[in-house]
């Protein structure tokens, strides 16, 4: 489960789900025409989406929902645009006991917008039978097929491929349909900026809803787990996203039906009106590729074609592990300049298990940026203070003259010789070999589980951002996806670099006993 875990302290959200059961009716459903009723997980969502500080500013500013197919989103998101439109979803102070009120917002305009109108149809077809008639009177609605009016001032609208049409619009809340379609080429990134530009300028929220994405499309629900994953990589500042999803724990086997059932039953949650026995026929249809299986009815993040490996395949190898003083470890190393990462990691040579060090990469923020080469130094320098460090492979392009002067001061204490003319340069442009070779046993131990990690954030980004590329000798290295790309992977080069070393070293190699083979 990725979200906020509990409930929140402060939250409009209570006063919210008591208004749904006064004003709202069931839409579909065995239940249809009932008193509508949330499961304890949307509930928990609508709490934490409605949560507020001290000082009664929202929480969140944004949000992602992201559920297997079938989950129910459209139902909640249209459940969302309704309390938007009549609700009090704004905070309007305290009451005798702390507790934060609300107030309906004034000429509230909601928004729901997708690329395409089959998108925008899925949740404005729910509105007739969704509000209530004591809701439609009370209110004095007005449902149409694209829009609702409110008697008084304010809205329900579907917007479709338009930005120009969203420009300008003052929404107090967007629905974001389908984020996994948002593309380039449909609009889709020209639509997602615009409403982002109108929330700034009416400090309005947008959530967007979603089944998982398929990596390498830029679609707006991938930029939005990319981001997610550098806020908790510590690469970004937290901005208030609700990153919101329920997904089958990684070691789900598609081919184990056993195996299946378990991760179907954790992907469903408490949607139980989804069985689970039509969902593994479903996907063992061989008409169904795996990978959008995975997707649509699992709500795993699956990898591209050209992939190195598959998040779940990554994910398995997570264990509980903390690297302490005094520990036998090997050290990767890959420096830049001011583009690429430069990144320190470690394999711990008793077990395996690699840790990141450090990292340094290049601010968003700042236009022209360098590696800070003293700090860089500094933290190599600690980490042979630190630990027993018993080999290193680096990289020597941009770095020639820092690894040659770590070779003269620790160069001594290594066990293992990078190459026989230097303990710890390891020529990258040299060793095109030797590394492909290194990148393919590192995936067969990532796929037998013998190697683990700490479940660091920017190395997992780094190690499912890398794509296969064949060397000329006919191994599968990896590399970006092209030259420019800003999806990096040098903590994964230094996984590699660092489990090559410990390999060498659990073999038993000594100082200078490695054949080294140059290829010009």
């Amino acid at each position: 489960m990725i979200g906020p875990g509990g409930l929140p302290q402060r939250t409009l959200g209570w006063d919210l789900l008591a208004w749904t059961a006064d004003y709202l009716n069931q839409p579909d459903g065995e239940g249809a025409g009932q008193r509508w009723r949330f499961t304890p997980e949307q509930a928990r969502f609508i709490l934490w989406w409605y949560a507020v500080d001290s000082s009664g500013r929202s929480v969140y500013r944004n949000g992602v929902l992201r559920r297997m197919k079938g989950w129910g989103k459209d139902p909640l998101g249209a459940v969302l645009c309704a309390l938007e439109l009549c609700a009090p979803v704004r905070f309007d102070g305290w009451n005798a006991e702390g507790n934060p009120v609300g107030r309906p917002v004034a000429a509230p305009w909601v928004i729901t917008a997708a690329v395409s109108k089959d998108q925008t149809r899925n949740t404005m077809r729910l509105f007739p039978s969704l509000l209530s008639d004591a809701c439609v009177d009370e209110y004095g609605l007005d449902i149409h097929h694209e829009i609702i009016h409110k008697a008084g001032g304010g809205q329900v609208e579907s917007v479709t491929s338009s930005p120009r049409a969203l420009e300008g619009a003052r929404a107090s809340f967007s629905l974001i349909n389908e984020s996994h379609h948002w593309l380039a080429n449909n609009d889709g990134h020209e639509m997602y900026k615009v409403i982002v530009r109108n929330a700034v300028k009416t400090r309005s929220r947008h959530l967007q809803i979603t089944n998982g994405h398929v990596p390498g499309e830029e679609s707006v629900a991938e930029q939005a787990w990319e981001a997610w994953q550098k806020i908790q990589a510590g690469q970004a500042r937290g901005t208030g996203m609700l990153y919101d999803s329920r997904e089958a724990p990684p070691e789900t086997d598609i081919h184990d039906e056993a195996s299946l059932r378990q991760g179907l039953l954790a992907a469903r949650g408490d949607a139980t009106w989804l069985d689970v026995e039509s969902l593994v026929d479903e996907i063992h249809d061989i008409r169904n590729p795996l990978s959008v299986s995975r997707r649509f009815y699992l709500n795993q993040i699956v990898a591209a074609e050209d992939a190195w490996m598959a998040s779940h395949e990554w994910d398995r190898c997570r264990i509980d592990a903390e690297l302490k003083p005094g520990e036998r470890i090997t050290l990767g190393f890959d420096g830049s300049r001011s583009d690429d990462s430069t990144v320190l990691m470690a394999c711990r040579v008793d077990d395996g298990v690699l840790f990141r060090l450090a990292a340094w990469e290049h601010p968003a923020h700042q236009p022209v940026w360098e590696v800070p080469r003293e700090d860089v130094d500094n933290h190599v320098r600690a980490a042979f203070e630190r630990y027993r460090v018993q080999a290193m492979y680096a990289d020597i392009a941009y770095w020639e003259s820092y690894v040659d002067q770590w070779t003269a001061d620790f160069g001594r204490r290594a066990k293992l010789k990078a190459s026989p003319r230097s303990a710890f340069a390891f020529d990258m442009r040299a060793r095109i070999r030797d590394f492909g070779l290194g990148c393919e046993n590192f995936l067969e131990a990532v796929l037998n589980q013998h190697v683990s990690h700490d479940g660091d954030p920017l190395l997992r980004q780094h190690v499912l951002n890398a794509k296969r590329r064949v060397t000329k000798y006919d191994h599968i290295g990896i590399g970006k996806e092209t030259r420019d790309s800003k999806r990096k992977v040098d903590a994964a080069v230094t996984a590699v670099l660092a489990w090559m070393a410990r390999q060498e070293i659990v073999k038993g190699r000594r100082v200078g006993a490695r054949k080294v083979v140059f290829h010009r």
